[in-house]
């Protein structure tokens, strides 16, 4: 081909068309430039020679800083990853176990909206309690609730084999009341049930036939007594609750009304002591078992100390309930246990005078067959033959009506006695005493 033969060397021409000097500089030895000097060492016009070849690599050589100094001071990457801290290394699991909270969530969820869907759903959506079922202190179920812990199942072992009924805690030392009738006839001891299951041995302190009230002493302390309060102060209607042990039934609670006050009452069974008592009616399911315990009204105060029931049933046949049951003033009850605390035995109240009979016609009053001559009658100048025909304003129908009244009040009380005279009606007060036995 033709053209200029390239063999040992190349051709270096200058762009005014000097050709440089033969043969290829060796390798590392400096450049020349067109005059035959030295240029400079960098060669910095080199990628403007056009007779460069285009496709050879071009390398630009920067010349390292003069030395003589010490070692450079290394540069950290900021971004370059690094050792955590602490509080990188707690929020980690932090961060974890919510996301775990929130996934086993929302799965419950799933599944539990899954396994409902072919269900049925029962029963309205919640709501707050009526007020009836918030059990306030006030309420039936909270007087329950106050009244039970001082209940008690008496049990008292006799020939006749095993008599039980129910009492009440009247003392924090251990007193409890009960009925005359569930300790009569047995050894002085009687087994004392607490409304928390737990029992002792407890002994006949003393007792009182006629007005059917005994008391026991069980070595106990720390107990809850009863709070008492007033039987006078009752009024037909009022709302009260029988407690005790029914057929052997334990802490049992039955509701009810005062049905009636002042209802004399003769009781007894036959060869035994006629009790008289002006009692408290009322409707409150009572049975066999049930004696001696508390009546309470709607403040939880014992009113008075349940005792007999009025059955159809015929003589010798267990009793049950029918709405008619009786209790003892709590007033009367209170003060004979006092008398029986402190003296072994109670007082009996009385007016001084024989009853005999009922007036000239039914229900016009009771006859006076005989007056005591130092009695409280006589002292209020009443004679026999003599008809008395109210008592503190309270109708005399019966003579077992004069005889329950005046026991229900404490010896020493002033009664007003309207009675009959011939054909004169007068008025007396009579201060009431205390039996010489």
């Amino acid at each position: 081909m033709g053209g200029t033969d390239v063999t040992d060397g190349w051709d270096w021409r200058q762009p005014g068309g000097t050709p440089a000097p033969a043969g290829r500089p060796a390798p590392g030895s400096p450049p020349y430039d067109a005059g035959g000097g030295t240029t400079s060492p960098w060669w910095s016009d080199a990628l403007a020679d056009p007779w460069r070849d285009p496709y050879a690599p071009a390398a630009v050589v920067v010349p390292a800083a003069p030395g003589g100094g010490g070692e450079p001071e290394p540069v950290t990457d900021p971004d370059a990853p690094g050792r955590p801290k602490l509080r990188q290394l707690l929020l980690i699991p932090l961060i974890t176990a919510l996301l775990a909270g929130a996934l086993g969530g929302a799965l419950g969820y799933a599944f539990a909206v899954r396994g409902s869907a072919g269900g049925v759903a029962l029963g309205a959506r919640p709501a707050d309690p009526p007020a009836l079922a918030q059990r306030k202190p006030e309420s039936l179920a909270g007087v329950a609730e106050k009244v039970l812990p001082s209940v008690v199942t008496v049990r008292v072992s006799s020939l006749g084999g095993i008599s039980e009924g129910s009492g009440f805690i009247v003392s924090a030392d251990g007193h409890v009341v009960t009925n005359d009738h569930v300790v009569s006839g047995g050894t002085g001891k009687a087994s004392v049930i607490f409304n928390d299951g737990t029992s002792a041995l407890g002994t006949v302190v003393g007792q009182d036939p006629e007005s059917d009230i005994a008391v026991i002493k069980v070595s106990r302390t720390g107990l809850k007594p009863v709070e008492f309060g007033d039987s006078d102060a009752l009024a037909v209607g009022d709302p009260v609750l029988a407690i005790g042990s029914p057929l052997s039934l334990a802490n049992t609670v039955t509701a009810g009304i005062v049905s009636a006050l002042d209802r004399t009452m003769q009781a007894g069974e036959p060869g035994g002591p006629v009790r008289y008592y002006a009692a408290i009616q009322t409707d409150a399911a009572v049975n066999h078992g049930n004696s001696g315990g508390p009546l309470v009204d709607a403040a939880g105060r014992v009113v008075g100390v349940n005792s007999t029931i009025k059955s159809l049933v015929a003589d010798g046949q267990e009793a049950g309930n029918i709405g008619l049951a009786f209790a003892i003033p709590i007033n009367q009850a209170k003060r004979v246990t006092q008398d029986i605390i402190g003296t072994g035995k109670a007082r009996r109240t009385v007016i001084g005078a024989q009853v005999g009979g009922i007036g000239v016609a039914s229900g016009a009053g009771v006859r006076l067959n005989a007056v005591e001559p130092s009695g409280p009658a006589a002292a209020a100048g009443l004679k026999a033959g003599d008809v008395i025909l109210r008592l503190n304003g309270r109708p005399m129908t019966e003579p077992t009506d004069l005889v329950a009244l005046v026991r229900k009040y404490a010896p020493g009380s002033v009664v007003t006695v309207e009675y009959r005279r011939g054909s004169t009606r007068q008025n007396a007060s009579v201060t009431l005493a205390a039996d010489a036995k």
